[in-house]
């Protein structure tokens, strides 16, 4: 039975204070004056990748090779091994171009005295105003026009006289 207010004791004994849980590294362990003291530095391995196989090369090779049976095609597989190359990547210690960030150029800086003298704005406002201009002519123009409706067309465009016949039927001659 456990002890009033206390949890139930488990039926293993812990080691003693000095026992040291996980695993105990050499390297990194220490006080902190030790830490302090020195940087426990790595130095980086190149990252070799792998690229897969470029089987649509290797076929095209083995045929040029003269390679016509399926055993050929293996035992070419087997001693010309070609892989893809990855163009995008660029390999471990190799330089790269001063005006490149990642693989992209950089952008250009921004002109800060433009900025701060608000030259920006004041372009703004010049198309705003070329703009205004503009509108403001073609509604010159279309106030000048006189706009056509079917009256005044018809005025102008008279439809053609229809000439008279004079043939009647023998009825009516005598009328």
């Amino acid at each position: 039975q456990p002890e009033l207010g206390k949890p139930m004791r488990n039926c293993y004994s812990l080691p003693g204070p000095h026992f040291t849980y996980g695993m105990y590294m050499h390297k990194r362990d220490g006080l902190p004056p030790l830490a302090i003291g020195h940087w426990d530095s790595v130095k980086a391995k190149p990252h070799v990748r792998v690229m897969p196989r470029d089987f649509v090369g290797m076929g095209r090779r083995a045929v040029e090779e003269g390679c016509t049976t399926a055993r050929e095609f293996a035992l070419y597989y087997k001693f010309k091994d070609l892989h893809l190359i990855d163009k995008d990547l660029l390999r471990y210690g190799s330089k790269i171009p001063p005006g490149m960030t990642f693989g992209r150029p950089s952008r250009p800086s921004t002109p800060f005295y433009d900025v701060i003298q608000h030259r920006y704005k004041e372009l703004w406002m010049e198309s705003q105003r070329a703009r205004t201009v503009v509108q403001h002519v073609e509604k010159k123009k279309k106030i000048g026009e006189v706009r056509e409706n079917r009256t005044s067309f018809q005025s102008a465009h008279p439809l053609p006289k229809k000439e008279e016949s004079f043939w009647h039927l023998k009825r009516f001659e005598k009328v």
